[in-house]
Parts: C-alpha cells; sequence; structure tokens
C-alpha cells in the first residue's frame, strides 16, 4: 500500500525511489510484522487466558504423552491469530498492492485460517473435543485447492509445468492433471504443518527457515537477470512474493518470542493450517513445488511417519514407531523436549540451505 501511495511521487521527492526497490520492502515487512506480533503477543495471550483458551491435556491417545506434556495443560492456543494478523497487515502495507500473487495467496491464507479458527473454536470455546471433522477440514482444503486451480488456469498460465530442479530447460507438463496437483499440494502442506505443530515452537522455527528460503526463491523467479542467470523460470510480477514471505518470516520470529520452549501460547489451528497453505500457494506460484519437498523436509517426514504409521497398523497390526507423528517417537526415546526441536530446527535450517544450493546446480 505504502508503495502505491509513495512511490508514485518519487519524481517529486527523490528519497521516495527507495520503495521500487524489494529488498527494502521485503526488510521493512519483516520488522513490521515482527514487531506486531510482538505487541500482540501480551494482549492475546491475556485475552485467551481470560476466556479460558488453553490446551487440553487429557485427550486420551495416549497416557505417556499425556503425562510428558502435563505441564502444558491449560496453555493459551489459538494464537495463530496474532501471527496472520501480523502478516496481512505487513504484506497490505509493503506490498504492491495491485499484484494479482499477493491477492491469491492471501486469498488461500485466510481461507484456510477461517478453517483453522472454526476448529479452534468449536474445540476451545463449544468444548467440543474433536473440533471440525477430518472430513470437514479436507474438504475445505480441496475446495480451496479446486478454486486455486481454476485461478491458475485462467490467470497464471506459466504456472501449468511442473519445475524439475536440478535439470536445466525441463519442465513437466501437467495437462488435466494439474489441478487435482494443485489439490495435493495445498492439502499436503497444510497438513503436514499442522502434523508438526506438536512441541513448543517446532513447527513455527521450521516455518521461519521455510519462509527465509522461499522469499529468496520468490526473488530470483520475479528478478528477469537473475532467473536467466540461475536458469530458473522467469515469472513476471511474483517477486512481490517476496514481501509476503517476510512478513511470515516477521512473524514468526515474533510468535516465537512466546512460543519457544517453555511456551506461553501456541498457534492453534488456525496458525499451522494457515501458514502451511501460503506456503504450498507460494510454491506453487512461482514453481518450486518440488524444492518445497525439500526445504519443508521436516514437514514432509513428519506427515509420512503418521501415514506410515496408520497404514502399517490397519495392515499388519504392527506400529513402525512407538508414537506418531515422528517428534513424538524421539520423545518416547526419552529425548528432552527441547533438544528434539533444535535437532528438528538443523536439520530444517540445513534443508533451507541446500534448496538454495539447487539454484546452482543446473
Amino acid at each position: 500500500m505504502l508503495y502505491n501511495l509513495l512511490y508514485p511521487l518519487h519524481d517529486t521527492f527523490s528519497a521516495l525511489n527507495i520503495f521500487r526497490y524489494l529488498t527494502f520492502r521485503a526488510a521493512m515487512a519483516v520488522l513490521t510484522s515482527f514487531i506486531i506480533s510482538l505487541m500482540l503477543g501480551p494482549i492475546v495471550i491475556r485475552k485467551l487466558r481470560a476466556l479460558k483458551v488453553g490446551e487440553k491435556i487429557n485427550k486420551g491417545d495416549s497416557l505417556k504423552l499425556d503425562d510428558l506434556h502435563r505441564s502444558k495443560s491449560d496453555t493459551p492456543t489459538m494464537g495463530g491469530l496474532m501471527i496472520l494478523a501480523a502478516v496481512i497487515c505487513s504484506t497490505l502495507l509493503w506490498s504492491d498492492v495491485s499484484n494479482k500473487y499477493i491477492w491469491v495467496v492471501l486469498f488461500s491464507t485466510i481461507w484456510l485460517g477461517i478453517t483453522g479458527f472454526v476448529d479452534d473454536y468449536l474445540k476451545q470455546i463449544k468444548k467440543q473435543s474433536k473440533g471440525l471433522s477430518a472430513k470437514a477440514k479436507l474438504a475445505s482444503q480441496i475446495v480451496l485447492g479446486l478454486l486455486l486451480g481454476v485461478i491458475f488456469l485462467i490467470s497464471f498460465q506459466n504456472s501449468l509445468k511442473l519445475d524439475i530442479p536440478f535439470v536445466k530447460n525441463f519442465a513437466v507438463d501437467l495437462d488435466g492433471l494439474y489441478v487435482i496437483f494443485v489439490i495435493l499440494v495445498v492439502a499436503g502442506t497444510s497438513n503436514a504443518v499442522n502434523l508438526t505443530d506438536g512441541l513448543d515452537g517446532l513447527a513455527i522455527g521450521i516455518v521461519v527457515m521455510v519462509a527465509l528460503a522461499f522469499s529468496i526463491l520468490c526473488y530470483v523467479s520475479g528478478n528477469i537477470k537473475l532467473s536467466e542467470y540461475l536458469l530458473v523460470p522467469y515469472i513476471k510480477g511474483s517477486g512481490e512474493l517476496t514481501v509476503f514471505c517476510a512478513s511470515i518470516l516477521g512473524a514468526g520470529l515474533g510468535f516465537l518470542w512466546f512460543n519457544c520452549y517453555p511456551a506461553s501460547i501456541f498457534m492453534g489451528d488456525v496458525g499451522s493450517l494457515a501458514l502451511g497453505g501460503a506456503l504450498g500457494t507460494v510454491a506453487l506460484l512461482i514453481r518450486k513445488e518440488l524444492l518445497l519437498v525439500i526445504v519443508g523436509g521436516i514437514f514432509v517426514i513428519e506427515a509420512l511417519s503418521v501415514i506410515l504409521q496408520v497404514g502399517s497398523f490397519r495392515l499388519t497390526k504392527k506400529r513402525i514407531f512407538k508414537i506418531a507423528p515422528l517428534h513424538h517417537h524421539f520423545q518416547f526415546l526419552n529425548w528432552p523436549e527441547n533438544k528434539v526441536i533444535v535437532r528438528f530446527w538443523i536439520i530444517a535450517g540445513l534443508l533451507a540451505l541446500l534448496t538454495l544450493v539447487t539454484l546452482k546446480i543446473r
């Protein structure tokens, strides 16, 4: 918004020329979303405590897990609201609001944020222990995927090909499978982040690293000189997504201030579903879906651990892991919670670095 209001005046006030630079606006988006998140934190925590919106530990899935997490009981949840507020405000403030990529990714984020909010509301306010059914959440994700698929088919023709990392000048045309592919990416990333959000700071710490990597990928994809030099698809206008990813980075760091071990607040489904879907949508828009598998490797492994566990038990009545998702398996191996978190962060950081290295491996 500031870009649209102030940059047109740069001929009169030369200092306003700075708003043309994505790097400046992205840096300001990080700072703005971080400050908003930091300021909202105490307010949101107090309000949620007053409303008695807190984590319930006696879920009955595992008595051992309940015992491990007993100290987390009644910790305020639904903190994802402060993340979304910071991301949306910062993005609107520092991005070019006439850019269609910005509105598509905000639409996806808000849609899944509402889905997560309804789930949290039913669990926390209405005291319905299960919240939204798994089918209802999946239905919401599928409908969103269908809408995005149609939008991409109509307005983003250059997004219909699947870019293959490590190979130059080669992409797979998905044709009629494209909409199904969009649904899989959106639902997959949304649910994967949701499954990872089980320990203090674990999910948001990884989201921050993925957002940082995608900020750079968006900048490269939207810069004709850099994209030609690095042999990646140039997507005109997609560079504005750098501001959006930077907003997630700043908001995530601000939330982590309160969510780090031992957590004062949890993000809830309103945060995890929205952030996962947002990252998936960004990956689709800049044609880096396969790189999302690498940079979000921890999310992928966490989701696979659940799929394998459920599949193995149904087929053989045996479990592969002591418990799923994977982070709880390591807790059952007597790893302290903060050790599990930091080690997963280390792996996520290395995966983010590997993802950026792929830009030169073509």
